[in-house]
């Protein structure tokens, strides 16, 4: 059973079909790239989300108090 299971992995991988070195760069870059992007714009939300979040507690002090 192990025989024909490693059979059939051998077989599978001769099908697969490796990129590049120049792909495989440029695939890299392109993912860190996004990552970086995605990190800057939710960093962005979240620093309006915590100005608003203490302009309000400041209001609702100024209220109260």
């Amino acid at each position: 059973m192990a025989k024909g299971f490693f059979k059939g992995v051998r077989a599978e991988l001769k099908k697969v079909v490796w990129p590049t070195r120049k792909q495989l760069i440029n695939n890299t870059v392109l993912v860190v790239a996004l990552i970086l992007a995605f990190a800057v714009i939710i960093f962005g939300f979240d620093m309006i989300i915590q100005l608003l979040d203490g302009k309000l507690w400041d209001l609702i002090e100024s209220k109260i108090g």
